[in-house]
C-alpha cells in the first residue's frame, strides 16, 4: 500500500471536498437489518424510538431489495445489487441475472471494490459472519452459488482488479480453510506470498499492518477497535479507499440481533467522528425480517427478563418469524454524494450513489 506524507493526504482532501466528490467510501451493512429491527432495537436500547444514530444521519432513504427472481432477496442476490448495479437471482454471486443457481454462470459483474481496486484504491471487507458468506463475498468474488466456500474465498488470492482486497476481517475460519483445502490450495501460505499478515483473531489487527487477513471463528470480537485500525490503514493510500463492513442482526435470536443494532449504530458513530469530511458514509440492510413490534410501554424493558420457569410466559412484546421479508430498507447517509440518497430508490441504485460519489461512471448493462 501507498503511503504519502501528511501534507499531500490534506491536499488530496482539500481537493476532494472541494470538488464535491468522495475520496473514501464506507458501506454499513446491517445483515436483516430492516426498520422494524431498527425500531425494535432503539426501544430496547435506548427505551424510545428513532433514537439511533443512523436514524439521524442527514440524508435518509427507503430501498426496494428484491431479488431479479423474487420479491423476497437472500443476502447473495441483495448485496450483489447494491455493490454491482445490477439485479441476480436469489443464491447468486455478483454474475448477471443469467446465472442458474448452482448450474450455470451468468456474466461476470464488477463490484464498486473492483472499481476501487482498478483504480488505485485501497479496499477492504469486515464481517462478523464468514468471511466468504454472501454479503462480504459479492464485492470481491463471482459465483453461481453462495455455497461453494472454497471457490469463492480462493478468488481472493486471484483478483481480477488491482492487487485485491487489503483488508480481510471475519468468521468462518475453519470452513474457509477446509473448502480452499479440498482445491488444493494453501490459503494461508497463498495469502502470505501476497504480502499478507494472516491472523487468527482479528483483535490482532495492527495499525502498522500493511495488508491483512485475519480469520477466526468467533464472531463475537469487538468489531469498535477493528474498524478503527482498518480506516487507520486504508487512509494510508493517498488515492482513498472502499470498505464495506457487514454486522449480523438476523433476530432469531431477538436480544443477539437487537443487541448487534445497538453494536452497529456505535461503529457508524464512532467511524462517523474519525473520518474527514472527504468521505461517504452509507448504511442499509440487504433485506428486511419478519420482526414486529406487538406491545410494550414507556419505561418498561421492551424485552423483560426470563420469567422463572413455574411462572407463566408473559405474551412477548415483540414477534419474530423465521424468514426474510420484502418490504424496503433504510438507507442512511452522510458525506459527498449523500444527497442522492432520498426518497424511494432501488438497490441497484446504491452502487450509482457510490460511483458517482467518487466521481466514476460504470459502463451500460
Amino acid at each position: 500500500m501507498i503511503k504519502a506524507p501528511l501534507f499531500l493526504l490534506a491536499l488530496l482532501a482539500a481537493t476532494a471536498a472541494a470538488a464535491g466528490t468522495a475520496r473514501n467510501v464506507i458501506l454499513f451493512i446491517g445483515d436483516a437489518g430492516g426498520i422494524p429491527t431498527l425500531h425494535a432495537a432503539s426501544i430496547h436500547g435506548h427505551g424510545q424510538p428513532q433514537a439511533l444514530f443512523i436514524q439521524h444521519l442527514p440524508h435518509l432513504g427507503l430501498m426496494d431489495t428484491s431479488a431479479a427472481d423474487a420479491w423476497v432477496t437472500d443476502s447473495a442476490a441483495g448485496m450483489s445489487a447494491i455493490v454491482t448495479g445490477q439485479k441476480t437471482n436469489n443464491g447468486v454471486l455478483s454474475q448477471s441475472a443469467a446465472a442458474v443457481k448452482d448450474q450455470r454462470d451468468g456474466e461476470t459483474l464488477q463490484t464498486i471494490l473492483e472499481h476501487a481496486e482498478q483504480r488505485g484504491l485501497s479496499t477492504g471487507v469486515i464481517t462478523n459472519m464468514s468471511i466468504a458468506d454472501a454479503t462480504p463475498a459479492a464485492c470481491y468474488a463471482h459465483a453461481n452459488y453462495r455455497k461453494k466456500t472454497g471457490e469463492i474465498f480462493a478468488q481472493l488470492a486471484q483478483p481480477r482488479f488491482g492487487d485485491g482486497v487489503d483488508i480481510v476481517i471475519g468468521a468462518g475460519r475453519k470452513a474457509v480453510l477446509a473448502g480452499t483445502r479440498e482445491l488444493g490450495i494453501d490459503i494461508e501460505a497463498r495469502l502470505r506470498t501476497q504480502g499478507y499478515v494472516v491472523l487468527d483473531s482479528p483483535a490482532a489487527l495492527s495499525a502498522e499492518a500493511p495488508r491483512v487477513a485475519a480469520l477466526t471463528d468467533d464472531g463475537d470480537f469487538d468489531p469498535r477497535p477493528v474498524v478503527a485500525r482498518a480506516i487507520e490503514i486504508l487512509s494510508r493510500n493517498p488515492k482513498g479507499y472502499f470498505l464495506m463492513v457487514e454486522w449480523d442482526m438476523h433476530p432469531t435470536k431477538l436480544r443477539r440481533g437487537l443487541d448487534r443494532v445497538l453494536q452497529m449504530d456505535d461503529i457508524v458513530r464512532q467511524t462517523a467522528a474519525q473520518v474527514k469530511d472527504d468521505t461517504l458514509i452509507i448504511f442499509t440492510a440487504d433485506h428486511s425480517f419478519d420482526l414486529r413490534t406487538r406491545g410494550g410501554k414507556p419505561g418498561e424493558p421492551l424485552l423483560p427478563a426470563e420469567p422463572a420457569a413455574s411462572a407463566p410466559a408473559a405474551k412477548p412484546n415483540v414477534r419474530v418469524d423465521d424468514g426474510h421479508t420484502g418490504e424496503q430498507v433504510l438507507v442512511a447517509a452522510q458525506g459527498p454524494g449523500a444527497e442522492k440518497v432520498h426518497g424511494f430508490i432501488k438497490n441497484t441504485d446504491l452502487f450509482h450513489v457510490m460511483m458517482s460519489a467518487y466521481g466514476w461512471t460504470a459502463a451500460a448493462p
